[in-house]
């Protein structure tokens, strides 16, 4: 399902936050041994998302680098973790919604039947 009006925009809103709290970790990770790994993945993660292409596998991801990036990060704050990775859940259940590439690429589509009712089985 890819719902349009408020709940649309709430999906992008949505995206939007956890593309921007993916960049925050991403960039708490940057006195690790670990940080051009953690920047490339948050870069790539937070365009994804902005996009909305390839949502639910980038949310699971993007719950995976939150857990990884507190564990790396070490001072991080455990609340915002916990409350980023809930987002991605949450977006990985509700999916990208109508503004996002996922639903131009694998949106509705229009199936026209023929004129008996029956589908075309050629």
């Amino acid at each position: 399902m890819f719902p349009t009006g408020a709940p649309g925009a709430a999906l992008l809103i949505l995206r939007i936050s956890l593309a921007a709290a993916i960049v925050d970790s991403g960039f708490r990770c940057i006195n690790s041994s670990f940080a051009p790994v953690f920047l490339l993945a948050s870069a790539v993660q937070s365009l994804l998302l902005g996009l909305g292409l390839l949502t639910p596998i980038v949310s699971v991801a993007a719950a995976v680098f939150e857990l990884a990036s507190w564990v790396t990060a070490g001072d991080a704050d455990g609340r915002f973790i916990a409350l980023s990775s809930l987002n991605a859940a949450a977006i990985t259940l509700l999916g990208p919604g109508a503004y996002s590439l996922d639903a131009r690429l694998f949106g509705r589509r229009k199936i026209v039947l023929p004129s008996d009712g029956r589908p075309d089985r050629s």
